[in-house]
């Protein structure tokens, strides 16, 4: 069964699209933003460092809303705009998880995204 999850309450979508799809025992969570929550329009700030714990923070509100512990992240997808923010938002990043289970991830340089934003995530989690 698939189910298309869209939260009024949730982080607020930039495009045409859901918050997550679960598809038997899969969740997998649309690209995060680094926006304001009430405007997806507006970036938290320019600096790589603030946008990263924004976007974070919306992939844990989307996990929590769909009922999927953050521990259960099985594979993660980074886009950079700058890839010389690399070192800095691994530094973030390692601290959202234990050292002896981070999920699988993969990291790609992009030349643009949505809204001007610096980093997009998404993930795969296990329900």
């Amino acid at each position: 069964m698939i189910e298309h999850l869209t939260f009024s309450d949730g982080p607020k979508r930039v495009g045409p699209f859901s918050h997550a799809v679960k598809s038997d025992t899969y969740l997998f969570v649309t690209g995060q933003m680094p926006t304001l929550e009430n405007e997806p329009s507006k970036l938290v700030s320019n600096d790589i460092r603030d946008q990263t714990h924004q976007v974070i923070k919306n992939l844990s509100t989307v996990l929590k809303k769909s009922n999927v512990p953050w521990e259960n992240i099985i594979f993660v997808r980074i886009y950079l705009v700058n890839f010389q923010d690399f070192d800095i938002v691994n530094k973030i990043y390692e601290t959202y998880f234990s050292k002896d289970k981070l999920p699988a991830r993969t990291c790609i340089g992009v030349t643009g995204l949505a809204v001007g934003a610096s980093i997009e995530i998404d993930l795969i989690a296990k329900t």
